[in-house]
């Protein structure tokens, strides 16, 4: 017996009625495809029959839950690969397609497991929590940075700022002269923090 067969012996059936409802015998309860979607997630096997028939149409049924995902936007299967995997229906080729896709995908999800958990050594427990903290502090590294700008701020501030006419009666050489002067004071201002925070490391 292979192993999607034993996987299907040990399943939980779900029933499809022509209203297309969907019924699942385990826990005697009408079900829909987003919980069919869940079941998958979480490792649970089921096997879709035809209330009627007696037809098995499980997989017309996970299809249907893969086109009910990319329609809300999931958009997992990118357009080439779907023209691919169409052009393959009907092809001398199409025999191999459906082991060749498994064995990929059950590869992806082994290294899917390892860079988890990898990720995990490396983060610790919840590697997207430690990554969101890491984000955050460097924004309050890159903020406190930014405030070592202030000085140049204020100072171009400073120039925009209208006149009074005590200052609009000076020649306009002596202003240059202590807007200059003014961007002197700034920049020594702001290299005494600098070489104060490099002394403080």
């Amino acid at each position: 017996m292979s192993g999607e067969q034993s996987a299907t012996a040990n399943a939980v059936v779900i029933k499809k009625y022509a209203n297309r409802r969907l019924y699942n015998t385990a826990t005697s309860t009408y079900v829909t495809l987003d919980d069919l979607s869940d079941m998958v997630k979480k490792g649970t096997d089921f096997v879709v029959y035809d209330a009627k028939s007696g037809d098995e149409i499980t997989r017309s049924v996970l299809t249907q839950i893969i086109f009910e995902e990319e329609s809300k936007g999931q958009n997992l299967l990118p357009i080439k690969f779907l023209r691919q995997l169409i052009h393959f229906y009907g092809d001398s080729m199409q025999a191999f397609v459906p082991g060749y896709l498994e064995m990929s995908l059950e590869s992806l999800t082994k290294e899917q497991d390892k860079l988890r958990h990898q990720m995990a050594e490396i983060w610790g427990a919840d590697p997207f929590k430690a990554m969101q903290e890491q984000t955050e502090r460097n924004m309050s590294m890159f903020q406190d940075a930014m405030r070592m700008f202030n000085p140049f701020t204020a100072a171009m501030a400073g120039q925009h700022q209208p006149q009074k006419p005590a200052e609009a009666a000076r020649p306009r050489e002596q202003s240059g002269k202590d807007d200059l002067q003014a961007l002197k004071d700034q920049l020594s201002a702001m290299q005494r923090k600098i070489d104060a925070i490099a002394g403080g490391k």
